[in-house]
């Protein structure tokens, strides 16, 4: 049973800056990669010819509820046409995915795990009627495949296994038939078993491993709290050890681990591959929505607001495959990349660099988080993420006016029909609270309304700026959930081209970003000015940031990694000053595309 139930896109809108982050979205690579990507645009889940695997439902998995918070009628559209295609094709026994008959046993259900999912999220967003029998034969048609064993795990299915507890939660919600329950069990016993491999997570190798790559890992954390509420069996919060594990190995200053494309260590310049980050994200909305415990959306805001945009261009039309907290350049390695795992060009803002999936997977990242940011429960509604939303749910009406995380003051404006318990989270590090004007303790501020209420509700508090210690004596800054670094500014080299038939071309051709600026850095002092400015046409802008902090920095010899001349080195060569005292402006990371985030604070 969840702590928590998400609302659906009915009833929960985004606004302000949250609302132009999904317009972007639309506008940019999301909402048009059926139009220019042929790996969906003449994909064989719609008959076409291109890949037939995750990359239609991948894209559709965000596609769909931005299309529906939005309320775009043509990209409504748009995705129906995708679904009608897909269950159209959905074959009498009940599978569904495009591949022959011959062809299943060598098939990675992974596939099937992941459209079921998918189908879940059309759902809950324009209740087509058709869906719920489509998913029933999809999983009992896989249910008798692994009993006859002419499918099995492996590959891909086997370390996602439990991706598709989603869709047999949902359906055992509706048919309370035993044999989804013995599908788990099928599942989960075939499936990989995650404790097992944490030690290999302590000392990341140079080495391709499924038991060690970042998006399976990202994306199992939230692996204990689905068994759970399918098995109705005790949570033990496994996901904190896992967590613990990759965070003390494998962690950055902004909530992502290291993954280029397997963990990489503690390293400000080893990757971390953007499917990880919007899959690091949907683990921890539901494990809040499963255990209620704050820990999880905490830690959501701090990828949410810095990791995600930072790896997507402005207009996110673009894309990186991996970022790096100390990026000093985004230029094609000539030789050997830097990364453990991936190639030269994974680092480049494009179309698909390294690899697809991750053009296909980053668009789920904004929806669903959009559609976190109110849960309930009985006759409670909780503001879990208080950023501008919205929300219309049977004869509640709750608007919140806020540029949360810019700004930490709130309005909320409240009419409702009916009795109910509004709570609005308060985040650990907010100082000085105040509710109506009035100080205020606590982790939330819960408010009783009865039938007939309208009511204006003020929140404000105050966030300190600390310097919070990282591994090999560095320091990075961060406010709230925002966290801060030096940004480099550059030049973009654009680079159209065509490779393995697939089209670069402005604005979804590649860019190399040259550094124009300096970049070696050392804080000289810990005491900062904050400045809020207007939030400008994109919220996370490169050029303009709704919020910037100046701090007091010199340079120091800082030099360059072995064998290469565009990424600094992992440690300063040097941390004795070189210059004068500068003081210079920190962005938040999401907006500063080239940066250095983990730097000395000098003594």
């Amino acid at each position: 049973m969840r702590a928590w139930d998400f609302y659906t896109s009915n009833e929960l809108k985004p606004k302000g800056w949250l609302k132009r982050q999904l317009e972007i979205q639309a506008d940019g690579l999301s909402g048009n990669l059926d139009k220019v990507w042929r790996d969906v645009r003449d994909s064989s889940w719609i008959g076409g010819n291109a890949e037939g695997w995750e990359r239609v439902p991948y894209w559709l998995d965000g596609f769909v509820p931005l299309a529906y918070l939005l309320e775009n009628e043509d990209m409504i559209a748009r995705a129906k046409r995708y679904i009608d295609a897909i269950i159209a094709r959905q074959e009498e026994d009940g599978w569904i995915c495009p591949c022959s008959k011959e062809q299943r046993e060598k098939y990675d259900t992974w596939a099937v795990q992941l459209i079921t999912k998918v189908l879940t999220v059309y759902y809950e967003c324009s209740r087509d009627e058709r869906v719920p029998d489509v998913i029933y034969r999809i999983l009992k048609n896989y249910y008798a495949l692994l009993c006859d064993r002419t499918v099995h795990l492996f590959a891909w299915g086997k370390f996602r296994w439990f991706e598709c507890f989603i869709a047999i939660d949902w359906a055992y919600e509706r048919y309370k038939e035993e044999w989804l329950i013995d599908l788990a069990k099928i599942l989960q016993q075939q499936g990989h078993d995650y404790l097992s491999s944490m030690p290999k997570w302590e000392r990341p190798l140079n080495a391709w491993t499924y038991e060690t790559h970042i998006v399976n890992i990202c994306m199992a954390l939230k692996y204990e709290a689905l068994t759970a509420s399918v098995f109705s069996e005790e949570y033990t919060d496994r996901a904190e050890t896992m967590h613990n594990v990759l965070n003390t190995f494998n962690g950055t200053p902004v909530g992502t681990f290291t993954g280029d494309e397997c963990l990489s260590g503690v390293s400000p310049i080893q990757g971390t591959e953007l499917c990880g980050v919007v899959e690091q994200m949907y683990s921890y909305e539901m494990l809040y929505a499963c255990t209620g415990d704050k820990k999880w959306v905490e830690r959501l805001e701090l990828l949410a607001f810095n990791a995600l945009p930072a790896t997507i261009s402005d207009d996110m039309w673009t894309h990186q495959y991996v970022q790096m907290c100390n990026q000093i350049a985004c230029r094609r390695f000539p030789g050997k990349a830097v990364f453990r795992t991936n190639g030269p060009e994974a680092h480049l803002f494009g179309l698909e660099p390294n690899y697809g999936c991750c053009t296909a997977n980053f668009n789920q990242g904004w929806p669903k988080f959009a559609l976190s940011v109110y849960m309930h429960r009985d006759h409670e509604i909780l503001h879990a993420v208080p950023v501008p939303s919205e929300l219309n749910t049977d004869g509640i009406h709750i608007l919140c006016d806020t540029e949360y995380p810019f700004d930490n003051s709130f309005t909320y404006t409240i009419e409702t029909e009916k009795e109910f318990v509004f709570r609005i989270r308060i985040p650990s590090f907010a100082k000085n609270v105040c509710v109506n004007d009035a100080p205020f303790q606590g982790d939330e501020a819960v408010f009783t309304f009865q039938p007939g209420d309208q009511k204006k509700i003020s929140i404000a508090y105050n966030c300190d700026v600390c310097f919070e210690t990282r591994p090999n004596q560095l320091a990075t800054v961060r406010r709230g959930s925002l966290v801060f670094a030096v940004p480099i500014s550059y030049e973009k080299e654009m680079r159209e081209y065509v490779l393995h038939d697939v089209e670069r071309k402005f604005p979804y051709c590649d860019y190399e970003f040259i550094p124009t600026s300096d970049w070696n850095y050392a804080y000289s002092s810990d005491k900062v000015d904050v400045e809020n400015r207007e939030m400008g046409e994109y919220p996370f802008s490169s050029t303009n940031p709704p919020i910037v902090i100046h701090a007091k920095v010199q340079k120091i010899d800082w030099g360059f990694e072995d064998g290469y001349n565009t990424v600094c080195a992992k440690v300063p060569a040097s941390r004795d000053p070189i210059g004068e005292v500068e003081e210079i402006q920190l962005h938040p990371y999401g907006c500063a595309k080239l940066r250095m985030t983990e730097i000395p604070l000098l003594p």
